[in-house]
């Protein structure tokens, strides 16, 4: 496996009591999937499908997945129903973070979100202007706590997916769902 896949990885320096707290954090994580697109089905859902086997690959838990069109309602309506879940610890979204019309993700995240995590978006941003420009002003991506949860909204494309989750998710899940659970 990869070190970028193992939780609690990363590059760079850090301080002694980063490190003591990365080495308190779980190393398996219990999360949850959502695909938000209205026109993915279980075959076609490659970006998914990717959260999940890196997740696996990195020794997490996939306890729930689902795929629900790009409709406020119906995405609040999935997340309250994993929010309330004891079982999950982190719930990892993709779809729906753009600025077209029909995407809404970001817009039934973040009434949901207790305390935002606002360095997961810039972060992101400037990771994917390295890739493909100012382009990547387009990107709502935000990540959050909502209920006790990490919460991670990811763009739809499979590109976007692997960037945010080998560079920014994996490295740092255990170390967020450990912060949020102190």
């Amino acid at each position: 496996m990869p070190p970028s896949f193992v939780s609690g990885s990363h590059s760079g320096g850090s301080s002694p009591s980063s490190a003591a707290h990365r080495e308190a954090a779980p190393r398996s994580i219990r999360c949850a999937v959502l695909t938000v697109s209205d026109t993915r089905t279980p075959e076609t859902d490659t970006s998914g499908r990717m959260i999940r086997e890196l997740l696996d690959l990195s020794g997490h838990e996939i306890i729930a997945r689902d795929i629900v069109p790009d409709d406020p309602a119906r995405i609040r309506e999935t997340l309250a129903g994993w929010i309330a879940d004891s079982t999950i610890q982190a719930i990892l979204s993709n779809g729906g973070t753009g600025i077209a019309a029909r995407d809404t993700t970001y817009d039934a995240i973040v009434g949901l979100l207790d305390k935002r995590i606002d360095g997961f978006g810039e972060l992101f941003r400037m990771l994917s202007y390295n890739e493909i420009g100012a382009s990547a002003m387009l990107s709502r991506a935000i990540a959050g706590v909502a209920g006790g949860k990490v919460i991670i909204a990811m763009p739809g494309s499979s590109n976007a997916v692997n960037l945010a989750m080998t560079k920014l998710v994996l490295p740092e899940l255990g170390h967020l769902v450990f912060e949020v659970g102190k």
